[in-house]
Protein backbone atom coordinates (compact mmCIF):
# COMPACT_ATOMS: atom_id res chain seq x y z
CA UNK A 1 0.00 0.00 0.00
CA UNK A 2 1.47 3.42 -1.31
CA UNK A 3 0.53 6.91 1.38
CA UNK A 4 0.77 10.23 0.24
CA UNK A 5 4.88 11.13 0.13
CA UNK A 6 5.97 8.16 -1.13
CA UNK A 7 8.48 8.33 -3.81
CA UNK A 8 8.02 5.83 -6.73
CA UNK A 9 9.89 4.73 -9.75
CA UNK A 10 9.14 3.21 -12.77
CA UNK A 11 6.99 5.99 -14.52
CA UNK A 12 7.19 5.92 -18.12
CA UNK A 13 6.38 8.89 -20.39
CA UNK A 14 4.00 6.47 -22.31
CA UNK A 15 1.66 6.42 -19.21
CA UNK A 16 1.54 9.98 -19.10
CA UNK A 17 -1.66 11.98 -20.92
CA UNK A 18 -1.52 13.30 -24.17
CA UNK A 19 -0.98 16.74 -22.81
CA UNK A 20 1.30 16.72 -21.09
CA UNK A 21 4.20 19.58 -21.06
CA UNK A 22 7.57 18.74 -22.39
CA UNK A 23 9.53 19.50 -19.03
CA UNK A 24 7.50 16.60 -17.44
CA UNK A 25 7.90 14.19 -20.21
CA UNK A 26 11.90 14.91 -19.89
CA UNK A 27 11.65 14.40 -15.95
CA UNK A 28 10.47 10.57 -16.84
CA UNK A 29 12.34 9.84 -19.72
CA UNK A 30 14.98 10.86 -17.23
CA UNK A 31 13.65 8.40 -14.46
CA UNK A 32 13.05 10.91 -12.22
CA UNK A 33 10.86 9.40 -9.17
CA UNK A 34 7.34 10.76 -9.04
CA UNK A 35 5.58 11.51 -5.61
CA UNK A 36 2.46 9.51 -4.31
CA UNK A 37 -0.20 12.42 -3.57
CA UNK A 38 -3.73 12.60 -1.42
CA UNK A 39 -5.97 11.63 -4.44
CA UNK A 40 -8.56 9.20 -5.55
CA UNK A 41 -7.59 6.94 -8.95
CA UNK A 42 -8.82 4.18 -10.45
CA UNK A 43 -8.27 0.81 -8.64
CA UNK A 44 -4.92 -0.37 -9.66
CA UNK A 45 -3.49 2.86 -10.16
CA UNK A 46 -1.79 5.54 -7.55
CA UNK A 47 -2.14 9.33 -7.77
CA UNK A 48 1.19 10.80 -8.35
CA UNK A 49 2.61 14.64 -9.14
CA UNK A 50 5.52 15.23 -11.20
CA UNK A 51 8.47 17.36 -10.37
CA UNK A 52 9.93 19.91 -12.57
CA UNK A 53 12.74 22.19 -11.88
CA UNK A 54 11.33 24.90 -11.07
CA UNK A 55 9.08 25.09 -8.03
CA UNK A 56 6.01 25.80 -10.55
CA UNK A 57 6.32 23.18 -12.13
CA UNK A 58 4.49 20.61 -10.67
CA UNK A 59 1.58 17.97 -12.59
CA UNK A 60 -0.64 15.71 -11.15
CA UNK A 61 -0.87 12.43 -13.30
CA UNK A 62 -1.62 8.56 -12.39
CA UNK A 63 0.27 5.70 -12.29
CA UNK A 64 -0.30 2.00 -12.68
CA UNK A 65 0.65 -0.05 -9.58
CA UNK A 66 2.37 -2.81 -11.31
CA UNK A 67 4.28 -0.11 -13.02
CA UNK A 68 6.25 0.50 -9.79
CA UNK A 69 9.91 -0.47 -9.49
CA UNK A 70 11.20 1.29 -6.76
CA UNK A 71 8.94 3.10 -3.32
CA UNK A 72 11.02 5.02 -0.29
CA UNK A 73 9.05 6.24 2.14
CA UNK A 74 9.73 9.50 4.12
CA UNK A 75 10.73 7.45 7.33
CA UNK A 76 13.98 6.07 4.91
CA UNK A 77 15.48 9.07 4.99
CA UNK A 78 16.04 9.87 8.24
CA UNK A 79 19.21 8.92 8.26
CA UNK A 80 20.25 10.15 4.78
CA UNK A 81 23.18 12.89 4.67
CA UNK A 82 23.79 15.23 1.61
CA UNK A 83 27.40 16.31 0.52
CA UNK A 84 25.62 19.55 0.00
CA UNK A 85 25.71 22.57 2.27
CA UNK A 86 22.36 24.13 2.59
CA UNK A 87 19.95 25.54 5.58
CA UNK A 88 17.41 22.79 4.83
CA UNK A 89 19.80 20.01 5.34
CA UNK A 90 21.67 21.68 8.31
CA UNK A 91 18.12 22.06 9.87
CA UNK A 92 17.72 18.06 9.12
CA UNK A 93 21.30 17.37 10.92
CA UNK A 94 20.11 19.60 13.88
CA UNK A 95 16.47 18.12 14.13
CA UNK A 96 17.23 14.54 14.13
CA UNK A 97 18.30 14.13 17.47
CA UNK A 98 14.53 16.21 18.66
CA UNK A 99 12.32 13.37 16.64
CA UNK A 100 14.77 10.42 17.20
CA UNK A 101 11.91 8.54 19.62
CA UNK A 102 8.82 9.61 16.96
CA UNK A 103 7.90 8.12 13.64
CA UNK A 104 9.11 11.01 11.33
CA UNK A 105 10.25 11.46 7.89
CA UNK A 106 11.47 13.91 5.41
CA UNK A 107 9.02 14.80 2.64
CA UNK A 108 8.70 17.98 -0.27
CA UNK A 109 12.32 18.79 -2.07
CA UNK A 110 14.94 17.65 0.87
CA UNK A 111 12.67 14.29 0.68
CA UNK A 112 13.27 14.03 -3.30
CA UNK A 113 16.74 15.22 -3.57
CA UNK A 114 18.03 12.98 -0.42
CA UNK A 115 16.25 9.65 -2.21
CA UNK A 116 16.86 10.35 -5.57
CA UNK A 117 20.37 12.14 -5.84
CA UNK A 118 18.88 15.16 -8.04
CA UNK A 119 19.18 18.54 -6.84
CA UNK A 120 16.04 19.86 -6.01
CA UNK A 121 16.91 22.34 -2.86
CA UNK A 122 18.10 25.79 -2.61
CA UNK A 123 19.51 28.43 -0.07
CA UNK A 124 15.92 29.59 0.54
CA UNK A 125 14.15 25.72 0.94
CA UNK A 126 11.99 24.85 3.62
CA UNK A 127 12.65 21.75 5.25
CA UNK A 128 8.89 19.04 4.48
CA UNK A 129 8.82 17.00 7.83
CA UNK A 130 5.95 14.20 8.72
CA UNK A 131 5.18 12.83 11.98
CA UNK A 132 3.14 9.85 12.09
CA UNK A 133 0.69 10.20 14.91
CA UNK A 134 -2.32 7.76 15.12
CA UNK A 135 -2.80 8.97 18.83
CA UNK A 136 -4.16 12.65 19.01
CA UNK A 137 -1.79 15.23 19.85
CA UNK A 138 -2.68 17.16 22.71
CA UNK A 139 -2.34 21.19 21.33
CA UNK A 140 0.24 22.53 24.01
CA UNK A 141 2.33 19.19 22.71
CA UNK A 142 2.24 20.46 19.40
CA UNK A 143 3.09 24.50 20.32
CA UNK A 144 6.24 22.69 22.29
CA UNK A 145 7.22 21.02 19.26
CA UNK A 146 6.78 23.74 17.22
CA UNK A 147 9.35 26.01 19.25
CA UNK A 148 11.92 23.60 18.93
CA UNK A 149 11.15 23.34 15.28
CA UNK A 150 11.39 27.49 14.92
CA UNK A 151 15.15 27.01 16.39
CA UNK A 152 15.97 25.49 13.69
CA UNK A 153 18.48 27.20 10.65
CA UNK A 154 15.36 27.68 8.02
CA UNK A 155 11.42 27.39 7.94
CA UNK A 156 10.27 23.80 8.75
CA UNK A 157 7.16 22.91 7.98
CA UNK A 158 5.66 19.38 9.51
CA UNK A 159 2.40 17.22 8.93
CA UNK A 160 0.78 15.49 11.79
CA UNK A 161 -0.49 12.37 9.60
CA UNK A 162 -3.47 11.17 11.46
CA UNK A 163 -5.67 8.09 10.43
CA UNK A 164 -7.92 10.57 8.46
CA UNK A 165 -5.51 12.92 6.67
CA UNK A 166 -2.71 15.62 7.20
CA UNK A 167 -2.99 18.86 9.01
CA UNK A 168 0.16 21.52 9.49
CA UNK A 169 1.27 21.23 13.18
CA UNK A 170 2.15 25.10 12.84
CA UNK A 171 -2.52 25.08 12.38
CA UNK A 172 -2.95 22.82 14.86
CA UNK A 173 -0.64 24.54 17.68
CA UNK A 174 -2.23 27.65 16.58
CA UNK A 175 -5.45 29.58 18.02
CA UNK A 176 -8.16 28.63 15.14
CA UNK A 177 -10.86 26.39 16.51
CA UNK A 178 -10.88 24.53 13.15
CA UNK A 179 -8.00 23.43 11.54
CA UNK A 180 -7.92 22.26 7.59
CA UNK A 181 -7.38 18.78 7.62
CA UNK A 182 -6.14 17.58 4.29
CA UNK A 183 -7.82 14.03 2.51
CA UNK A 184 -7.89 11.66 -0.06
CA UNK A 185 -11.18 14.00 -1.00
CA UNK A 186 -10.42 16.88 -0.49
CA UNK A 187 -9.34 19.37 2.27
CA UNK A 188 -11.97 19.79 5.28
CA UNK A 189 -12.04 22.08 7.88
CA UNK A 190 -12.11 20.35 11.26
CA UNK A 191 -12.22 20.65 14.93
CA UNK A 192 -10.78 17.48 15.53
CA UNK A 193 -8.04 15.61 12.81
CA UNK A 194 -8.47 12.81 14.80
CA UNK A 195 -12.14 12.23 13.67
CA UNK A 196 -13.29 10.81 10.68
CA UNK A 197 -14.83 13.70 8.14
CA UNK A 198 -18.77 13.16 8.50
Amino acid sequence: MVNAHDLLWGMTPVQLPADAPAWVRAAISAGHPVVVRRALAEPGYVAVGVRGRLREQRFAAVMPLVAVQRRVVPQDLRSAVSPRDLPALSALDQLRPVLAQQDWGVTGSAGFELASGIEALHAKSDLDLILRTPEPLERNAARDLLALLDSAECTVDLQLQTPFGAVALREWAGESRRVLLKTTHGAHLVLDPWQAVA
